[in-house]
């Protein structure tokens, strides 16, 4: 009986930093200090000799920031670029410290312009992030047609 109380203790004591732990996935240097952005590339205007009524959308541009979104990783918010009605770049105003969001911003951005919306998967390892970052997206995208 004696042995029982320190083995539980030591046990305990042993458990709370497997309990604590955070596993963490491959991190980039380069990105963590800077904000992601991700751009698709602008048609060129070498076809633009045609003369019709229609002009090209890159004159209507407009950049529209999302609502920011408190998670418990930290705040998620976007800025969207809009060329016409399609979604040009996306930037990170707010996103957490977090290795797992570092990487996840990026994949979140290029499924984005892929999309063209935020109908989006979320990012495996960073879910919180990725359900805040497509609240953001979507305000903002909801912003833009007001």
């Amino acid at each position: 009986m004696k042995r029982v109380i320190p083995v539980l203790v030591l046990s305990v004591a042993g458990l709370i930093p497997v309990w604590r732990y955070e596993p963490s996935i491959g991190t980039t240097t380069s990105s963590a200090s800077a904000p992601a952005t991700v751009t698709t590339p602008s048609p060129t205007a070498t076809s633009s000799s045609s003369g019709s009524a229609s002009t090209p959308s890159t004159s209507s541009k407009k950049v529209v920031q999302g609502t920011a979104i408190n998670t418990s990783k930290g705040t998620v918010q976007v800025q969207v670029t809009f060329e016409g009605d399609k979604i040009s770049t996306v930037s990170m105003l707010q996103q957490p410290n977090h290795p797992q969001t570092t990487a996840a911003v990026p994949v979140l951005i290029e499924e984005t312009l892929k999309a063209q919306s935020s109908k989006i998967d979320t990012v495996s390892g960073a879910t919180i992030t990725s359900d805040a970052y497509v609240q953001s997206l979507q305000a903002a995208i909801d912003a833009k047609g007001a």
